[in-house]
């Protein structure tokens, strides 16, 4: 049976007693349910017709009043191309706060966008590292960033503690790591996942950019085949976008103290490690920033996010963007899992990006306040 795994990504992670969340095309599930039946294997439709929600999410809205960058909707998911006019738009706009950069070029020859984001009121900062978008169907992750940009930009005058973020702080903002899948998702296939790198010998395309790190590299979580979800490359680093944003960490590896990467779903907060079961070494910290952003996030709708460290709280995977931070000196990596649990998986419908962003905000917020105090 053609299964897409939604939650887990990995089949190695179905166990007794845990929920799996799944996509079947729509003559498999005539097959799939009498089997699930058969086995006892309890289970509820969640959307019943999928390409209907997907037109829901993607039609029946003129481009127009969309590309006004003034009247810019951070309720709506956009298209890369959307993302990147309005990249160019507030590096225009907002020079004195904002500036635009490119850390190299995708697969395709895509460029690979960054915002840095502060005041530039002394030639050394601190900085904070956020990604969005390393796996291209979990679109909450880009109109976050965006929704970040917007906040820092709208109430950095209002906000003493947005005032202290940027002043003290410079954000290094990639709102899509991987805009070739993302671009691809747009067109193509909605729920893809990995790059578009073209693998010879399979004629699958694609690796996963959260298993393509040198750190413990392609061991548990992760997959050697070509056409798997989670395959993770030929060699570390074999993307070009892993090895461009390694190859910019790295060199700023002394100013960066967090590095937070945005995903969904699961509505969790994780950090090192998840190739292993260990307690990193500052634990204590990272284990108190973490609890802390939980309940603000959950102060804004009573939305309670699971927190620990990711091999324990979700699966262990390796090769992961976020241990391979931790593991070269940042010392606050953080991964977000945001809404939901299930119900809408990947199609998070545009009415919720506000209230997801919101309460995100909140956590973000208090993770940068907290490294702004000392943590011994």
């Amino acid at each position: 049976l053609q299964v897409d795994l939604w939650q887990p990504s990995s089949p190695f992670h179905i166990v007794e007693g845990t929920v799996a969340d799944l996509r079947v095309p729509r003559n498999t599930t005539q097959s799939l349910l009498p089997y699930l039946q058969q086995a006892n294997i309890p289970y509820t439709i969640l959307i019943s017709d999928l390409q209907q929600a997907i037109e829901n999410q993607t039609a029946g809205r003129s481009h127009r009043n969309r590309r006004s960058l003034s009247g810019y909707n951070y309720e709506v998911y956009h298209s890369l191309e959307e993302i990147e006019d309005w990249m160019h738009y507030l590096n225009r706009t907002y020079s004195d706060l904002v500036h635009m950069f490119s850390v190299g070029k995708s697969y395709e020859g895509r460029p690979l966008y960054v915002l840095k984001l502060g005041k530039r009121s002394r030639p050394y900062k601190k900085a904070v590292w956020i990604d969005c978008g390393i796996h291209a169907r979990e679109w909450i992750g880009p109109a976050f960033c965006q929704w970040f940009v917007k906040e820092a930009l709208q109430t950095y005058q209002t906000d003493p503690d947005m005032r202290r973020m940027l002043t003290q702080l410079y954000f290094y903002i990639m709102p899509v790591f991987n805009v070739d899948g993302y671009h691809f998702s747009w067109t193509n296939d909605r729920f893809w996942r990995k790059t578009r790198s073209k693998n010879m010998r399979f004629h699958c395309h694609g690796v996963d950019a959260n298993r393509n790190w040198k750190v413990k590299w392609c061991d548990e979580g992760a997959s050697l085949h070509p056409c798997d979800d989670t395959y993770c490359g030929p060699f570390p680093e074999s993307e070009p976008e892993v090895k461009a944003v390694a190859h910019f960490l790295r060199k700023h590896r002394k100013q960066i103290k967090a590095y937070l990467s945005f995903h969904a779903y699961a509505q969790m907060l994780l950090y090192p490690y998840s190739y292993k079961y260990a307690t990193i070494p500052n634990f204590n910290c990272v284990e108190s920033a973490a609890y802390n952003a939980v309940n603000a996030l959950q102060s804004a709708y009573g939305v309670r996010y699971r927190y620990g460290p990711a091999s324990s709280t979700l699966y262990v995977s390796s090769g992961s963007s976020m241990d391979w931070a931790y593991k070269n000196g940042i010392p606050y990596a953080f991964a977000f899992e945001l809404r939901d649990t299930g119900h809408f998986g990947f199609l998070l419908p545009e009415m919720l990006i506000k209230p997801t962003c919101t309460e995100t905000m909140l956590a973000v917020k208090n993770i940068t306040l907290h490294l702004l105090k000392k943590c011994h």
